[in-house]
This record gives C-alpha cells, sequence and structure tokens, in this order.
C-alpha cells in the first residue's frame, strides 16, 4: 500500500526537525559516536511515550497519529506554535475537506472584492490555500502590476515573490519577506501542500527561479508576521507600508494581505500613485519574467 502524499510531508517535517536536534538539547547524554545527526527515532519515540515501531511508522507515513501523540512529539522536538499547526495539518487536523474548500473559492473572491476596493491606497490581495491571487485592487496594480499580465498558472503569491522582476524590484529589503512567505505557505497549508497544485507551482518555481530552489526544498515553517516594508516605485520615491493578514470567515484556509502605508506622508504618495499609475507602471510589464 503506498504512502499517502500528505503522510510523507509529515514524516519528512518530522525528520527534519529530529535532525536538527543534538541528545543534549532534550537532557540526553551521547555515550557512543552517531553515523547520523540528530536524535535517533528510538530517543524521539521514549521521551514521546510512543513505541519505536509506532513513531517509525509516523516519519514513514503509515499510520495518522492522534492528536495527543502528535502534541507529545512536538514537545520533544521543540516545534513552536507554528510548528505543531503545521504538524497538525498535515496529520488533516483543523482543515475543512477539500471539497467545500474549492467550491467557496469562486464565492469568496465575490464576497472580498468590495473589502479589497475599501482600502485606495493600500495594496491588498486575496489568496486562496495554494497562495493562488483570487482577487485584488486598484492600490496593488499601481504598485506591482496586474496579476492579469502574469500566466494564469504562474498567477501565485509564492511565485510572484521569487520570479516577477517588478516585485523584486520595487522592495527595498525583497529577500526577507520572500521566504517568509514560502514559510508561511508550508506553515499554514496543510493537506495543500500534496495536491497538484502546489507541485505545478513548485515545478514553475524551479523553471523560473531554481536559484531560489532551496527555498521551496527546506521544511522550515514561520507566521508571516507583521512588519513595515519600504517600496520605492520609479519616480515616486520610498514608502514606507506595514504589511498584515487576516484569514476571511467563510474560509480559514484563505488569506487577506493587506499593506497599509505608514503615516500620512506614505498615504499621500500611495494616492498619487494610485491616481497617476503610468508614472511608475512605465513600459515595466513587458518586462516581467513569466518564465
Amino acid at each position: 500500500m503506498s504512502t499517502p502524499p500528505a503522510g510523507r510531508e509529515l514524516g519528512a517535517f518530522l525528520r527534519a526537525h529530529r535532525e536538527l536536534l543534538k541528545p543534549s538539547d532534550v537532557g540526553l547524554t551521547a555515550t557512543t559516536r552517531r553515523r547520523t545527526p540528530g536524535l535517533r527515532r528510538e530517543e524521539v519515540a521514549s521521551l514521546s511515550g510512543v513505541g519505536l515501531a509506532w513513531y517509525t511508522w509516523v516519519e514513514q507515513g503509515r499510520v495518522t497519529a492522534s492528536r495527543q501523540v502528535l502534541e507529545a512529539i512536538a514537545r520533544v522536538l521543540r516545534l513552536d506554535a507554528a510548528g505543531l499547526r503545521h504538524a497538525m495539518r498535515l496529520a488533516g487536523y483543523h482543515e475543512p475537506a477539500p471539497a467545500v474548500a474549492a467550491k467557496n473559492t469562486g464565492r469568496l473572491a465575490e464576497v472580498i472584492r468590495p473589502v479589497l476596493d475599501s482600502w485606495p491606497t493600500s495594496p491588498a490581495v486575496l489568496l486562496d490555500r495554494h497562495f493562488d491571487l483570487l482577487g485584488w485592487n486598484a492600490a496593488w496594480v499601481a504598485l506591482w502590476g496586474s496579476p492579469e499580465c502574469v500566466p494564469a498558472d504562474r498567477r501565485n503569491l509564492m511565485w510572484v515573490m521569487a520570479a516577477d522582476r517588478r516585485l523584486r524590484a520595487v522592495f527595498h529589503d525583497w529577500e526577507p519577506l520572500a521566504m517568509n512567505v514560502f514559510q508561511h505557505f508550508r506553515a499554514q497549508a496543510g493537506p495543500a501542500l500534496a495536491d497538484p497544485r502546489t507541485g505545478e507551482v513548485y515545478r514553475h518555481l524551479d523553471e523560473d527561479a531554481p536559484e531560489l530552489r532551496h527555498w521551496w526544498g527546506c521544511h522550515s515553517v514561520a507566521e508571516l508576521t507583521v512588519r513595515t516594508v519600504t517600496v520605492e516605485p520609479a519616480g515616486l520615491g520610498p514608502v514606507r507600508l506595514t504589511l498584515s493578514s487576516f484569514h476571511p470567515v467563510d474560509d480559514p484556509t484563505a488569506m487577506v494581505l493587506l499593506f497599509t502605508p505608514a503615516d500620512a506622508a506614505d498615504r499621500a504618495r500611495m494616492s498619487e500613485l494610485v491616481e497617476h499609475p503610468l508614472r511608475a507602471v512605465g513600459g515595466a510589464e513587458e518586462e516581467r519574467r513569466v518564465g
């Protein structure tokens, strides 16, 4: 019997964190030379209060662990809150049925569109569980160009952050935010990591930004935290934007990203940009990298 993809993802995630720990991290003394890094499976199993065979099967994706077992393993592996949520979602907890999520996507975009438009100077975008862009407002288009100029199969936040030349050029400190987007996707995606759409996005990233392959090949997770970023559209000067996010009640697997001007001066510059978008856009749309 083949291992379910989500089970393989969970096993790889647990194994990666097990290999990061030293015996001293969990109060053990290493008495023999180790051929492989990190804790041994038997050590994690013993400290978690589960049998070695059972823990081995969890790492191999052959069994579904209960919430209690996963919480015990997470404590031993020193997972933070984001890591625990990620493990739970990979195990199938806290997630709506995929069919329900797919059915809600189209309706959610219609409902959220007026919300996005209510922020005239704050770039905002609606993402689905795969981070595909479902809707955006005029401020987003004025700052980074219309997502409609990106091929539909690449209209994804991870692809935009990694491979869109215009976005990378506008951001002052692009890399930390872009990396955090990938970490947050893994932290909240759950079973979506095993969906064909996620595989398709990763294939496009391999094709269009191979130099960043280590980003989507690792297993680190993190929350997408509130932060202030600086952008500088051509001819406008630097603008400080505060990034925040929230999940619509109708679909907690979706997410809205909002970039709010930090003060009145930043708001005035964004207002000018929205009113005269061609000043900043120029011929940049032809320069967008589309693979």
